[in-house]
C-alpha cells in the first residue's frame, strides 16, 4: 500500500489531481489488468517495466547529484538545511545529526542498529522467503537454476534503490528545507497538505522541478510501470490465495469456471478495499508512508518468518505447534497495531503521552513477536507428537538429500490436484460479442493447456555442480556487498 498511495502522490503533484482521484485511477486501471491477464501478463510487463524504471530512477539520481554539488555537496546542504518555520526552543526541522549514518544509536537513533539487524530480519525473511509474491514467481521459473538465478539477480537490483531512491529523497530535503523540509504544522499543511510532514512528496517534487518537460512525462511513465508492476503482483498473488485455500473450503466441489470467476472478483473486492482504506492511513504514524508500512509488517510478518525459519531448520517441529505458535505471535502483534492504530501520534515538539506499549520501538517490538512464536511452537511442538519421518524427506537443511525408500526419484508420481480442464463446446466465432468479452474477462477462454511432461517437471529441479557454484559465489557476492555499505556508512560513527 506504501507504493500505491506514494504513487497517487506523484500523479496528484504532476498531473494536480487529488489524492482520491490519482489511488482509484491507479486502482480500477491495476484491477482491469489483473483480471484481464494473469501470472504470465504480470511477469512479462515486469521484465519490460524493470528497464524502464532503472533508466529513469538512474536518470534523476544522476542530475540531482550535479545540482546539488556531489556527495561533499550534499553534505554540507543537508546538514545546514533548516526551514525558516519552526517551533521555537525545539529541534523541529533540524537534521538528524546522524543522517548519513546507517546502523544508529541503540537508544536515540530513530532506526537503532540492534533493532533493524534481529528486528528487520523476520520483516526480510518473511518478504523474501515466504510472501506469495515472490514464491509465486519462484515457483514458475523454468527449472531450479533459472529460480534461484533470479533471486540472485532480485539481490543486485536490490542494491540500488539507496542510491536510486534514498539519496535523490534527501537532495530534496537538502534543496527543499522550508517545503519538503518543513516543521509546523501551517507550514506543511500549506505545501502538500499533510500536518505531519511532507517527506512523502519528496520523490515526486524532485522531478518536477528539476527535470524538463519531457524527462517529466518519462518518470510519469516509470511511476505508472512501477505501480502496475507491484500492484499486478499484489492482486494476483493474493487473489490466488484466496481462490485455491480458501474458496474451496467454502464451496469443496467448485468447478474450474467457477474458481476463476471468483479469483476476478476477489481483485474487485481488493480495489474498494484499498480505497476504503485511504483516510486511515493518512492519519497513521503522522503520515509517514515508509514508517508506516516498515510498522506494519513488524507486528506481522515476524511469526511467518519464525515458522518458517524453524520448519527449515527443525525436524520435530509439528503442524500443532506451527499453528499454536502462529496465532500466539500474530496475536502479540495485532494487540499492539490496534493500540498504535488507536492514539496519534504527537506533533514534533510535544511530549509523546501515548501508552508504554507504543513508545517501544516497533523493530524492537518485531523481536518479542518473532521470539514469542518461537518459544510457543517449540514448546508445543516438544509435548505433542512429533511428525512421520517420512514426511520430511526434501523438507528440511537436515533431510534435503534424502531418498524415499518406498519411491526413487526416477518413479516419483507429480500429482496434480487441478482438476481436467473444460473444453467450451461452442466455438469461439460462433460466439456473440458480449458472451466473448465475459469469457475473456472471467478467463474462460484459456481454460485447456497442455500437460506437461513429468519427466520434464523432475528434470528441473535438479542443477549441475556448476550453476550451483555460481548463483552461490553471486549470494556471498551481493550478502559482502550489503556489508560493506553498512559499514562504509557507520564505520567511525557513535553508535
Amino acid at each position: 500500500y506504501q507504493r500505491r498511495v506514494r504513487g497517487a502522490l506523484f500523479i496528484e503533484r504532476a498531473l494536480n489531481w487529488s489524492l482520491y482521484v490519482s489511488v482509484i485511477g491507479i486502482l480500477l486501471l491495476t484491477a482491469l489488468t489483473t483480471i484481464g491477464g494473469g501470472l504470465t501478463a504480470v511477469i512479462y510487463t515486469d521484465t519490460l517495466q524493470t528497464a524502464i524504471m532503472l533508466a529513469g530512477a538512474s536518470i534523476v539520481a544522476g542530475k540531482s547529484m550535479v545540482e546539488i554539488g556531489g556527495w561533499n555537496g550534499l553534505q554540507e546542504k543537508y546538514m545546514a538545511a533548516v526551514p525558516n518555520e519552526t517551533y521555537p526552543g525545539t529541534e523541529c526541522g533540524h537534521p538528524r545529526s546522524d543522517a548519513f549514518v546507517m546502523l544508529r544509536n541503540p537508544s536515540t537513533g530513530d532506526i537503532p542498529w540492534p533493532g533493524f539487524i534481529f528486528g528487520q530480519f523476520p520483516s526480510s525473511t518473511w518478504y523474501w522467503c515466504a510472501d506469495q509474491m515472490m514464491v509465486q514467481r519462484v515457483l514458475s521459473a523454468k527449472s531450479l537454476s533459472h529460480a534461484q538465478g533470479a533471486l540472485v539477480f532480485a539481490g543486485y537490483l536490490k542494491l540500488l534503490p539507496l542510491f536510486l531512491m534514498v539519496i535523490p529523497g534527501m537532495v530534496a530535503r537538502a534543496m527543499f528545507p522550508d517545503t519538503i523540509g518543513c516543521a509546523t504544522e501551517e507550514s506543511c499543511m500549506r505545501f502538500c497538505g499533510s500536518k505531519a510532514g511532507c517527506s512523502n512528496v519528496a520523490y515526486p517534487h524532485l522531478v518536477m522541478t528539476l527535470m524538463p518537460t519531457g524527462l517529466r512525462g518519462i518518470m510519469i511513465a516509470v511511476m505508472l510501470a512501477a505501480l502496475m508492476s507491484d500492484l499486478t503482483s499484489i492482486f494476483n498473488s493474493a487473489s490466488t490465495l484466496f481462490t485455491m485455500d480458501v474458496w474451496p473450503l467454502i464451496r469443496k466441489q467448485a468447478k474450474t469456471r467457477e474458481l476463476l470467476l471468483v479469483g476476478r472478483l476477489f481483485v474487485v473486492f481488493l480495489t474498494v478495499v484499498s480505497i476504503v482504506w485511504i483516510p486511515l492511513i493518512k492519519v497513521l504514524q503522522g503520515g509517514q508512508l515508509f514508517i508506516y508500512i516498515q510498522s506494519v509488517s513488524a507486528y506481522l510478518a515476524p511469526p511467518i518468518a519464525a515458522v518458517y525459519f524453524l520448519a527449515i531448520t527443525c525436524t520435530w517441529i509439528n503442524e500443532k505447534g506451527a499453528f499454536f505458535g502462529l496465532c500466539a505471535g500474530t496475536i502479540v502483534g495485532i494487540i499492539r497495531m490496534i493500540t498504535e492504530f488507536s492514539y496519534t501520534q504527537p506533533r514534533c515538539g510535544l511530549e509523546d503521552t501515548r501508552p508504554g506499549l507504543i513508545t517501544i520501538h516497533y523493530m524492537y517490538y518485531a523481536i518479542i513477536v518473532f521470539w514469542t512464536t518461537i518459544l510457543t511452537t517449540v514448546a508445543i511442538s516438544y509435548f505433542t507428537k512429533r511428525p512421520d519421518p517420512e514426511h520430511l524427506i526434501n523438507t528440511t537443511i537436515w533431510t534435503k538429500n534424502i531418498v524415499s525408500k518406498k519411491e526413487s526419484h526416477e518413479d516419483i508420481e507429480i500429482k496434480e490436484n487441478r482438476e481436467v480442464m473444460e473444453k467450451s463446446e461452442e466455438k469461439q466465432n460462433d460466439q456473440p460479442v458480449h458472451q466473448k468479452i465475459y469469457n475473456w474477462v472471467c478467463g474462460f477462454s484459456a481454460l485447456e493447456e497442455p500437460e506437461e511432461n513429468t519427466k520434464d517437471i523432475i528434470k528441473s529441479v535438479y542443477q549441475s555442480k556448476r550453476m550451483k557454484y555460481i548463483t552461490r559465489i553471486n549470494s556471498l557476492m551481493i550478502i559482502s556487498c550489503g556489508v560493506t555499505l553498512y559499514i562504509l556508512f557507520s564505520c567511525g560513527k557513535d553508535l
